[in-house]
């Protein structure tokens, strides 16, 4: 157990070691946080308070999004605070809280994108019967199986990480705690921990990209027979997804499908999908969705008006 190691401090190296380079990073990072937050947070704002975004996708965008806020303060308020700081340091406990949540957060986010590539499918291929297979239970179960699947998830890398014990060096090389980087600082051997990680983070990955692929894969099929006009009106209804789940998985499934004896910590791709990919995506699903944009312009202008009054 955790309590049973020698210990119980971890020096996180961080992303540069150059101070003036540190503080440039803050000035970035900080806006791109705040970005996350405030984008992400309309999204949910809007779609609970819009009559006209009561579809399932919408239902679904929000929870995304709602994940994205929470996957993103995982990593993010500790590492722009720790930019600052010359000693970065965190707790054993608090390490392996971070791993939790980290995992938690960006399975439910996966288990998501997959429901939601799932619901493109059955708007697309089976409008007819899309109100009866999409109802509103059904949203909320499909939602609250990929709370529950990242949270089974999560549980598992966490039962891997408390059988080992830490003796010796206590220096993380990475900006935040993951499983390979603490990994190698463990005085046993990780083969086996390793495998399970493999397999419990890296299949899953696959798992769920594979399914995405083959809804999107049946969708242009079944697009071939529709007018041309028919099929751009289709296809512009998942490019925002597509964008996403292409940001999403490419990273970590480049992280986690490799055997630990290979793996490198790769700062610069995690700091991708830990950083710069939450902030995107509130960005390219209002850009290209019309019902969305003309949302937010009626939330924007009820506040507008609100403040004049």
């Amino acid at each position: 157990m955790v309590s049973a190691n020698n210990v119980t401090e971890l020096i996180i190296t961080g992303l540069f070691q150059d101070p003036e380079v540190q503080r440039v990073c803050f000035v970035v990072f900080l806006p791109v946080y705040l970005a996350t937050v405030v984008g992400n947070g309309l999204i949910v704002l809007t779609v609970k308070v819009s009559k006209n975004l009561h579809s399932p996708v919408y239902f679904f965008l929000s929870h995304l999004s709602l994940v994205e806020i929470s996957y993103s303060s995982t990593v993010v308020p500790k590492f722009i605070t720790d930019l600052l700081s010359k000693i970065k340091t965190i707790s054993l406990e608090g390490c392996v809280a971070q791993i939790f949540f980290f995992h938690f957060f960006g399975v439910a986010e996966i288990f998501l994108l997959t429901v939601m590539a799932y619901d493109r499918y059955v708007a697309i291929c089976k409008p007819l019967h899309y109100t009866t297979i999409m109802s509103r239970p059904v949203c909320h179960r499909v939602v609250a199986g990929s709370w529950l699947g990242g949270f089974l998830h999560s549980m598992v890398q966490i039962i891997v990480t408390l059988q080992l014990s830490f003796c010796g060096p206590n220096v993380i090389d990475h900006y935040f705690c993951d499983l390979h980087p603490l990994f190698k600082l463990a005085c046993t051997d990780t083969s086996v921990e390793g495998a399970v990680v493999l397999a419990n983070s890296g299949v899953l990955s696959i798992f769920s990209l594979l399914i995405l692929v083959t809804s999107y894969i049946v969708i242009l099929v079944n697009l071939r027979n529709r007018s041309a006009e028919g099929r751009r009106r289709a296809l512009s209804t998942c490019a925002s997804h597509i964008a996403v789940v292409t940001l999403f998985f490419g990273p970590p499934i480049f992280l986690y499908m490799r055997p630990p004896s290979t793996f490198t910590a790769d700062k610069r791709v995690a700091m991708f999908y830990t950083v710069v990919t939450p902030m995107l995506n509130p960005i390219i699903y209002t850009l290209r969705n019309a019902e969305m944009k003309i949302a937010l312009r009626r939330l924007w202008g009820r506040n507008v008006n609100s403040g004049v009054e």
